[in-house]
């Protein structure tokens, strides 16, 4: 009787997590940020295709990637949130105060927190988290759109994590080329694209 063996793992690059085939790392820039970008990401989003919280990370100097639902567990970024020696704001959409918005001298070392996962994902941890719903809100201006051309959008202005980081630092440090942060994101949804070949995209994507 004739047995098929399973197919072996496709072995990951240990960095950006792709397979190795695939691996995004050359396209993954190194900004030198002057805030620091703490993405605070689902369990269940560390294995989606996209990740793009892990890239946003990559490609910053000042950047930590946290895998966690409960801050309880990290009891150092607790006390790091609570820090009144950091200005720490959480980057969230729908709250009324802009990024921008006009404050009093502020020279302390400013700190943003993204939080990376579903719209459902997201508002759990939240909602599980009540050093996150401490932490003053911001939003980014209206009338973005997501570059991510394979997934229909919750609301108008949802925005991919690396996105809403790019966008945000784009405003907070005029010069820093974010657009490069953008690139691995881009070839990978073009390789999707391709992948799925274009004339399926065309029909079920192409007109959203």
């Amino acid at each position: 009787m004739l047995t098929s063996n399973p197919p072996l793992p496709r072995s990951r690059c240990e960095r950006c997590l792709r397979p190795c085939l695939h691996c995004l790392c050359s396209l993954i820039p190194y900004l030198t940020n002057t805030t620091h970008v703490l993405v605070i990401q689902h369990p269940s989003e560390q294995k989606h295709a996209l990740n793009t919280g892990r890239m946003l990370t990559l490609g910053l100097a000042r950047a930590d990637l946290l895998i966690t639902e409960s801050l309880a567990e990290h009891p150092q970024w607790l006390l790091e949130l609570q820090d009144p020696e950091w200005r720490t704001e959480l980057l969230f959409p729908g709250e009324q105060v802009p990024l921008l918005a006009l404050q009093p001298a502020d020279t302390r070392p400013r700190r943003l927190v993204l939080l990376d996962g579903t719209w459902r994902k997201a508002r759990k941890l939240l909602h599980l988290n009540s050093s996150l719903q401490a932490l003053a809100k911001v939003s980014l201006p209206a009338g973005l759109h997501s570059r991510y051309r394979l997934r229909k959008v919750p609301e108008a202005g949802a925005l991919s994590s690396i996105e809403a980081g790019a966008e945000a630092l784009r405003l907070l440090e005029p010069g820093l080329p974010v657009e490069q942060l953008l690139i691995p994101f881009d070839a990978l949804i073009d390789a999707q694209i391709n992948a799925m070949g274009q004339g399926l995209y065309q029909r079920n994507y192409h007109s959203r």
